[in-house]
């Protein structure tokens, strides 16, 4: 089943400054090879349901190595039959706006 996953993963006690530790955890997702689009309050991730878990896994992982508190917001839509949705869902957005 195909994932497209919104995730927004960050420590809560590393105060007000986050940029580092969210860039560890975007250098991860780059690093997974899935479709993934970086935005300013979250990153869309896109692949099946265990590639993307694994990611979130290790987001997760690697920011619990020295924080002791760490928010994850994930929302997910997941559907059969169906890639490259990422850039679909975007394609037939704009197509309505042109």
């Amino acid at each position: 089943m195909n994932v497209i996953a919104e995730l927004s993963i960050f420590p809560m006690d590393k105060g007000v400054s986050l940029s580092a530790y969210v860039a560890r955890a975007v250098r991860i997702i780059e690093h997974s090879g899935l479709a993934h689009q970086f935005g300013p309050m979250s990153t869309v991730i896109e692949g099946d349901w265990d590639q993307v878990m694994g990611v979130v896994g290790r987001c997760q992982a690697d920011l619990a190595r020295d924080c002791d508190r760490i928010l994850v917001c994930l929302r997910l839509d997941c559907r059969r039959n169906r890639e490259n949705a990422l850039q679909g869902k975007m394609r037939s957005v704009q197509a309505r706006l042109d």
